[in-house]
């Protein structure tokens, strides 16, 4: 049996589905004139006529992977049970087994290829044209041919095709195809906008920044449509499923056939053996091998509505699946925007001494505790560029050298390093020395995101079972922030390394079934993001390296996504399941009763086709998910 049931009609166009479906047209009224007529010699005839024309496909596909040695797939099944029917001259039986088989397949294709259709136009994000400005005119390209550097021109209602940045025009710009956050927001010139938003109220005239085979939404278009190839544990599970209970039906067919007959004086042969052909049409698997990765997909694709990527079924299985939900700090659950609370000067040093000096160390700094400084600095009027050699020290802070000076900033273990003794401090913060003397300290403060503490709430509320934070941050100030957000684990003052170590505890910690997960924003957390089970990036749109390595995607930078990720990763697992019961408890009941003589072919193949098509119509729910479904 292979994994998925096969496509008939996959690939060949409209016109080759219409082909289709005459020839099911034809074979059907050949199949009413041959339980019209009243004759004997015509109803075979007309019967096997209809069969042939509607199943020979089946037969041929049947006889092709028998000569494969891929013995028990569904063609056998019905080529086995079809044929067997005429052997035993229930001609009417074996046309309509074909006949109802054959519809209520492509019907299922056309479902599954519905499906997989609607998730694509749900992500259609495709930009279908550039208009790119060349010496004052305007020219439509293909987005795929625009080259960085060129100017495209926006008009309103628009999609952006590129990445770039707006040089001139003013417009609300709606992305809410990629981070699923509803209300526009404004650009203007200078203003980073992304492929696949939409420009609502004015014209932009964009600078392209980027390919459009690198840009955020070409990404995001590639991961969902590859999602499928990352197996769930779920999926794996049908596809051994199907490889070992086709033959094991297949060998219990036969022995229905075969044994009755031999053991009870008066069972009759043909009886035996048309129930064992029920039997084998009941058994078919398609239910199953169609709904569990439909259900993924839609799971997957309605994620991608609400602005979260999830990069396979596999990923989405292990979101529903959390046991402990380690955070990064800053940035991440803290708006990452430092603000100096306080400058602390020692002994004999002025405030503007402290800010000067620390402005110098860090002027090259990108880190968000140097930029508030430098900020801090530049108001009072006492910042000082340098050409100083510049020497970072990793989550430990700056040494800068020049001029016969040396000028340390940084945290207390840097102080530590260099035997320069300092005060305690509690919270961030940032101690200064000059040439080996203390000269005071910047205390800094980072602001909860908004919406932080509810989404750490409704997580902590039965979504996982522990919330901790990690961060590289004094340890003074992660409790701090910890205790604002109501987390009871938080560690501070830990290098990449440490982050790494702490999560290893966890996951040994970690009930087998479960999983642990880190979300960080994904630039400097690529170590302990590649070691978690699962890794998280927030705020992706725009960082590459997010997108690329993270297995779960969020668009924006709000936490509550994560929670609306692991809603709707439980909901589709609790869809797949609910298709997996349906469709076992169903075949095992027609199953007996095919055994027992109470179902015969006909209604075999409507359990069959039925159960398929209520299974793909209910994994469907997944895609059109909303949180309000599970209140």
């Amino acid at each position: 049996m292979s994994g998925h049931c096969h496509c008939h009609s996959c690939g060949c166009g409209h016109e080759h589905e219409k082909n289709t479906w005459v020839r099911f047209g034809v074979a059907a009224v050949l199949f009413a004139a041959g339980l019209l007529v009243g004759s004997s010699a015509a109803k075979p005839g007309l019967l096997g006529a209809a069969y042939l024309l509607c199943g020979h496909d089946v037969l041929l596909r049947a006889g092709r992977n028998l000569l494969k040695g891929r013995v028990f797939d569904e063609n056998f099944l019905m080529a086995v049970a079809s044929l067997g029917a005429f052997a035993i001259g229930e001609y009417p039986e074996g046309a309509a087994v074909m006949l109802f088989y054959q519809c209520g397949e492509n019907l299922q294709e056309r479902a599954a290829g519905n499906s997989r259709r609607s998730i694509t136009k749900l992500l259609n994000l495709r930009p279908p044209f550039a208009r790119v400005l060349e010496n004052g005119s305007e020219i439509k390209k293909d987005p795929k041919q625009v080259q960085p550097g060129q100017e495209i021109l926006v008009l309103p209602g628009e999609k952006i095709a590129l990445d770039g940045v707006v040089v001139k025009g003013e417009s609300g710009v709606d992305a809410s195809a990629l981070t699923g956050e509803s209300r526009p927001v404004s650009a203007r010139a200078g203003t980073a906008v992304w492929a696949g938003s939409v420009c609502v109220d004015g014209a932009l005239t964009v600078r392209v920044e980027k390919l459009y085979e690198d840009s955020a939404v070409a990404k995001i278009l590639e991961l969902t449509e590859h999602a499928s190839q990352k197996k769930s544990a779920a999926e794996k599970f049908i596809t051994r499923f199907a490889r070992l209970y086709t033959p094991v039906v297949v060998g219990g067919a036969v022995l229905l056939a075969v044994l009755p007959p031999l053991l009870i004086s008066d069972a009759s042969f043909k009886t035996w053996l048309y129930r064992a052909l029920v039997f084998l049409v009941a058994s078919c698997p398609c239910a199953l091998v169609l709904s569990v990765p439909i259900g993924f997909f839609g799971g997957i694709g309605g994620a991608a509505k609400h602005g979260v990527l999830i990069k396979g079924s596999a990923f989405l299985e292990r979101l529903a699946r959390i046991w402990t939900l380690a955070f990064d700090k800053t940035g991440t659950l803290t708006q990452g925007v430092f603000e100096v609370l306080s400058v602390t000067p020692a002994p004999g040093v002025t405030r503007e001494d402290v800010l000067r000096a620390a402005s110098q160390a860090e002027c090259h700094s990108n880190h968000p505790a140097a930029k508030a400084v430098l900020r801090a600095a530049e108001k009072e009027n006492c910042a000082a560029k340098s050409d100083f050699d510049i020497k970072e020290i990793a989550g430990e802070g700056v040494l800068a050298e020049g001029e016969n000076k040396q000028i340390l900033a940084g945290n207390a273990r840097l102080m530590a390093r260099y035997h320069i003794s300092v005060p305690p401090a509690r919270g961030t913060c940032v101690f200064v020395a000059e040439n080996g003397v203390f000269k005071g300290v910047i205390e800094l403060g980072d602001k909860p995101k908004p919406g932080a503490e509810e989404a750490l709430k409704s997580l902590q509320n039965g979504l996982v079972r522990r919330v901790v934070m990690l961060s590289g941050d004094a340890p003074s100030a992660v409790q701090k922030t910890a205790g604002e957000l109501g987390i009871t684990e938080a560690f501070g003052g830990l290098l990449p390394a440490d982050k790494v170590s702490k999560l290893e505890s966890f996951m040994d910690q970690t009930p087998a079934g479960y999983f642990t997960a880190f979300a960080g924003d994904g630039v400097n957390d690529a170590p302990v993001l590649a070691r978690a089970d699962l890794s998280v990036a927030m705020g992706a749109l725009g960082s590459d390296a997010a997108i690329e390595t993270a297995d779960v995607v969020l668009m924006t930078d709000e936490p509550q996504k994560i929670v609306t990720a692991i809603r709707q990763a439980r909901f589709t697992l609790k869809i797949i399941k609910q298709n997996i019961a349906f469709a076992l408890v169903v075949k095992a009941a027609v199953l007996a009763a095919g055994a027992l003589g109470y179902a015969n072919l006909w209604e075999a193949v409507f359990a069959d086709v039925g159960v398929s098509l209520l299974a793909v119509a209910n994994a469907l729910r997944p895609l059109y998910f909303k949180e309000n479904m599970l209140q």
